[in-house]
């Protein structure tokens, strides 16, 4: 039989369901209350698992919010890099990837300034952090590849304006000064520091 066609064991199948209630317990609780006002023993309570048993999902509860912040940025960059595809200014084309990540940082504005945290000074060896760091790379890429359309600028200069694009980007989301800023007032700042750019 093919690998691929195998049926998933029951082990496999119980670990990916308490992955799930972890994560919906840490998402809801979060989203209601805040990562720091939170406990990681309130989490496995929700989630209806020891507290041991939370710990070999995600050690700490940082890595339990970039746990559940990874879908949901994955999701709002899947969704910017879409409608930018139908955009053909290069600019508008740029924003319309930053806007989806920026709204998902912002839904509770101290969890998302959290994530940035985690992952500038997380782990890299935790699998959560890699994937969020992997998915910096995949924006990167994405605002790359938007920037390319403009025949002035080839792929290495595209890669390092993107980087610088990502910089701008999450500064703007986790500086102190935009706290209290609405979505709209953060993307402007992002996109009038983007247009000065390219």
């Amino acid at each position: 039989m093919p690998l691929a066609s195998q049926p998933v064991g029951r082990r496999e199948r119980n670990k990916q369901q308490k992955l799930d209630r972890i994560t919906a317990a840490a998402r809801e609780l979060f989203a209601e209350r805040g990562v720091d006002e939170v406990t990681t023993q309130e989490i496995a309570d929700k989630a209806d698992i020891g507290a041991g048993t939370l710990f070999l999902y995600a050690k700490t509860k940082g890595e339990l919010l970039l746990l559940v912040q990874n879908s949901s940025y994955a999701d709002a960059l899947a969704e910017g890099t879409s409608a930018a595809e139908h955009i053909p200014a290069v600019l508008d084309a740029v924003m319309a990837i930053v806007r989806p990540v920026v709204e998902c940082n912002r839904k509770q504005i101290d969890n998302g300034r959290t994530y940035l945290r985690e992952m500038i000074f997380g782990d890299p060896e935790e699998p959560h952090h890699r994937d969020a760091l992997l998915l910096t790379v995949q924006t990167e890429q994405a605002i790359a590849d938007v920037l390319q359309r403009d025949e002035r600028i080839g792929s290495g200069d595209a890669a390092t304006l993107a980087h610088i694009v990502s910089a701008i980007m999450f500064v703007s989301m986790a500086a102190t000064i935009n706290v209290a800023a609405p979505v709209d007032d953060v993307v402007q700042e992002i996109r009038n520091q983007v247009q000065a750019l390219v």
